[in-house]
């Protein structure tokens, strides 16, 4: 944990995500997060619900309408430099008690403005709770990787975002019943709730565990702008890690778009009520949910950014027939939920927004997972301030876009400027293109995403994988991983199973196999040669090699020098331990079990010639696949021959 005490390794097997809400390591946490986004949202829809209660006029309505939104996303622009260093500098569940404090003393406020029925008030509330919202974000997802081990971190990711779906739709939904069910007594009722709420939040965060400060000497620096171009650039560091919170951003966008346009969609293309824009704003909600707690499923739980471009494919399938669904007007008015479901389309427009919400999870939870798995711990809440900064720009954006496009023109400067004019199902179609668009360039910047989604498909379509001992991989720092070589898919499947990117040193005539060289090539493989057969190539490798140990980073090495050819492990090659000698990093044993009966080894190839006939083998399609590790062991104190017997040792009979 980040206040020094080690993690536990996660218990392997059946251990899930649902064992996590046992735990007092992160229950209270979630619940304190999933208290604070229902509050915040019962809280907005409470003062609509005012509104209409109160039969203000059309002035009034416009004005919430427009500044409430703008209200709530300022602070993120002024504050959240400011706030990423605080979480950066103060302990994570102290500071998560302060900012619930906080709530209780701005709920208090919001009650003043609810009895007083003062929209100023209200208003003034809504920007602290803005405020409120900025200096907890950094911390809401800073503190996973300082609780969670590596391997929970999908799962962890997913259950925060399932949680702040739900509540977020729940929040809305009780927030606006409020002044409907109590009536002249929704003034009363309203302050208790958001109050009540509020308390419930801090008691329920004091069950939090210490859970450390990542740079507690940390040197505030009190002038937002300059910082807050500090934190921008701290989050664009690495390239992985720039695009997922390029990633992330786009989420916020493409959910702004989306679910901004539901109430008016919902009344004139779906001939709804206002019960069926709840009704869409359920789907959405629930697919994202079911989609964040299926990432752990669909990830073995390593942090599988292969979901990402799955994910961004899937939105834009079903965003794309969610605009033909419903193209024109409905023909009817005032439809309850069962009524639209009982129209042609309405099926499919529910399945669609499912589906959105459903690829949105696995577009999204990997994203955070990547970025808490690959940012320095004493940086990572001043990224996440980063990323809020730009989340907010990007929800801006995307409000301003979604209004302009569907407007036929506008004057400026006294010139008529001519916009699209687009229908809501024809801002859904740009959504599409766009997201397609911007998808690809985001994969095109960091092939990685799209490598890790095509090994994903090809792994999981032709072995089914269990890993065991992964966890010994450290979470960071350089490591050495030895293993038998069996097939020429070894590099993909260990890719599949080991939570950090690996770099393989493969030789250089299985580097160059077509199609598959663009994913060593993608994944930083180091080609070698044998040194009779080309001494300089070997030398560059060991090069390279030893500036990838240097930087931290993890190589793995196939000691047999060449696949298995009979099944059995072939003497380790002495180049293994030139490796150690030049850098003596902690070296982690490694087996594959049961990839000899599979397709791509040499199994066949005294019976069959010919790579097709190596390759058919019908019965290893789907092959059961181990993948055994073995604890550390000091890089200065081992050999080919000691590495070798280990690896032997962990294979067993199980070729």
């Amino acid at each position: 944990m980040a206040d020094g005490t080690p993690l536990d390794p996660p218990p392997s097997g059946s251990h899930s995500q649902y064992g996590l809400l046992r735990e007092r390591r992160f229950l209270p946490f979630f619940l304190t997060q999933a208290l604070g986004a229902f509050n915040d949202n019962v809280y907005r829809q409470a003062i609509i619900g005012m509104l209409f209660w109160l039969g203000v006029s059309s002035a009034d309505k416009t004005l919430y309408t427009n500044l409430a939104p703008a209200l709530f996303i300022l602070p993120y622009f002024l504050f959240s430099a400011l706030a990423g260093q605080i979480a950066e500098k103060v302990e994570k569940s102290k500071l998560i008690r302060i900012t619930t404090a906080m709530e209780i003393a701005i709920m208090s406020l919001a009650a003043v403005g609810f009895m007083t029925q003062n929209l100023t008030v209200l208003l003034v509330a809504l920007f602290c709770t803005g405020l409120q919202s900025t200096l907890f974000g950094p911390v809401k997802y800073s503190i996973l990787p300082a609780v969670l081990h590596p391997r929970e971190l999908t799962g962890g990711n997913g259950l925060v975002e399932m949680g702040t779906s739900i509540a977020i739709l729940g929040g809305m939904i009780i927030g606006g019943m409020v002044f409907n069910a109590a009536g002249d007594n929704g003034p009363w009722v309203a302050s208790a709730l958001v109050i009540a709420l509020a308390i419930t939040g801090n008691l329920v965060s004091r069950a939090i565990p210490p859970a450390g400060a990542g740079e507690p000497g940390l040197k505030i620096n009190w002038n937002p702008i300059p910082e807050s171009f500090a934190v921008l650039r701290l989050a664009k560091k690495q390239l992985a890690v720039r695009n997922a919170v390029l990633g992330v951003s786009w989420f916020w966008f493409v959910g702004t778009v989306l679910t901004s346009q539901l109430p008016t969609y919902a009344e004139v293309n779906l001939g709804g009520s206002a019960t069926l824009y709840i009704f869409a704003l359920a789907m959405f909600s629930v697919g994202t949910g079911v989609g964040s707690m299926l990432c752990e499923k669909l990830s073995a739980r390593t942090v599988e950014i292969g979901l990402v471009p799955l994910g961004a494919f899937g939105m834009t399938a079903f965003l794309l027939d969610l605009a033909l669904a419903r193209p024109g007007a409905a023909s009817l008015s005032g439809l309850d939920v069962a009524g639209f479901l009982a129209q042609p389309g309405g099926w499919r427009t529910t399945i669609d927004l499912l589906g959105i919400g459903l690829f949105t999870g696995f577009f999204v939870v990997p994203l955070f997972a990547l970025i808490q798995s690959r940012t320095p711990k004493s940086e990572m809440s001043r990224v996440f301030a980063g990323l809020n900064i730009q989340n907010s720009g990007f929800i801006v954006l995307a409000a301003v876009l979604g209004l302009t496009l569907q407007l036929p023109s506008f004057e400026l400067g006294g010139v008529r400027v001519p916009m699209p004019d687009l229908t809501i199902p024809q801002v859904f179609l740009a959504l599409a293109i766009a997201n397609a668009a911007v998808a690809l360039w985001i994969f095109t910047i960091v092939p990685e995403f799209l490598m890790r989604f095509l090994s994903w498909m090809l792994v999981r379509t032709l072995y089914r994988l269990r890993p065991s001992g992964i966890d010994h991989i450290p979470d960071e720092g350089a490591a050495l991983v030895v293993c038998n070589h069996v097939s020429y898919m070894d590099a993909l499947i260990l890719a599949a199973c080991i939570p950090r990117p690996v770099r393989f040193v493969m030789y250089h005539r299985i580097y160059n196999v077509p199609v598959m060289h663009w994913f060593f090539r993608t994944a930083k493989a180091i080609p070698i040669a044998g040194a009779r057969e080309n001494p300089a190539l070997m030398q560059r490798a060991f090069d390279e090699i030893d500036a990838a140990l240097a930087e931290g980073e993890i190589v793995c090495i196939f000691p047999e020098g060449s696949l298995t050819r009979d099944g059995e492990i072939a003497t380790f090659k002495s180049g293994l331990e030139k490796v150690l000698e030049r850098r003596p990093v902690p070296v982690i044993p490694m087996a594959l079990r049961g990839m000899w009966t599979s397709m791509w080894s040499r199994r066949s190839a005294h019976a069959e010639a010919g790579a097709l006939g190596r390759m058919r083998a019908p019965r290893g399609f789907r092959a059961r696949v181990e993948v055994v590790a073995a604890a550390p062991m000091d890089g200065a104190e081992v050999d080919a021959a000691m590495l070798e017997a280990k690896v032997r040792e962990l294979r067993g009979d199980n070729a």
